[in-house]
């Protein structure tokens, strides 16, 4: 017989960012504030979704926008309060927070900091970025080649980011539990990386929740629906202090 799986400290925490944290997309926020839809949808068809955020960057540029306008633009985004309570409350109890997302990293870093809850979290895994010397930001996709997932975007697998998470928490047969959360279709396939420990909070009636509903494959984790920032920190908190060891 196999050893218990023991589970060890608090969860750990991975939150998608996009309709998750954020209550709207990153990159149409940007591409909608900065007057880019026209070209945008010109190219949607064309061009793969990073190379696509890349070139309106590039186009932002060429009009003078600096890198500080891109901020300030991202600046105005809202979170909700109750999500902003939720990763201060998780991070409070202990949790290791990730963000796991098809977003970029400029983006996110700004966004969190600007609400003040960047350092409640451990990683931010997402597509790359940086300001190159003329001043342009530059977004590249996480996976610089094929990855060989049906169920992913060809420039990030999470499902593949998440094996390797678990790979560098497991410790023998002590386990840390998952806490997922997530509204994207990209989140279904972290989730059948999931296990019977596990949890999956995918936010009800967005494509996770509809591919989870109608899964062929069984689904491990066990699963909690929620609406919005306020369902979302009702279950979080409890379901923490739930699956932490008491000794944790």
């Amino acid at each position: 017989m196999a050893p218990a799986i023991a589970v060890v400290g608090r969860p750990m925490v991975i939150w998608d960012f996009d309709r998750t944290i954020m209550e709207d997309d990153s990159d149409r926020w940007v591409v909608t504030e900065m007057d880019l839809t026209h070209l945008f949808n010109q190219l949607r068809q064309t061009l793969p979704w990073n190379t696509l955020m890349d070139r309106m960057m590039e186009e932002l540029h060429s009009q003078g926008t600096t890198i500080e306008d891109i901020t300030n633009c991202l600046n105005r985004v809202e979170l909700d309060p109750q999500i902003i309570s939720a990763v201060r409350s998780a991070h409070t109890h202990g949790c290791d927070l990730k963000v796991l997302s098809d977003a970029n990293h400029f983006f996110i870093e700004t966004i969190l900091k600007n609400h003040g809850i960047y350092d409640c979290f451990s990683d931010i895994i997402t597509n790359p970025s940086f300001v190159d010397e003329q001043g342009r930001l530059r977004i590249s996709p996480y996976h610089g080649s094929a990855h060989g997932c049906d169920l992913c975007p060809p420039n990030l697998c999470k499902g593949f980011v998440l094996n390797r998470i678990q790979d560098l928490t497991c410790e023998d047969i002590k386990k840390r539990v998952m806490i997922y959360i997530g509204d994207g279709g990209g989140d279904f396939c972290p989730t059948l990386k999931l296990s019977e420990e596990d949890h999956v909070m995918p936010r009800k009636d967005f494509p996770l929740h509809r591919l989870i509903s109608k899964s062929s494959t069984p689904i491990k984790p066990k699963v909690h629906e929620w609406t919005n920032g306020k369902e979302l920190n009702k279950i979080l908190i409890p379901l923490i202090d739930l699956v932490s060891p008491t000794d944790g």
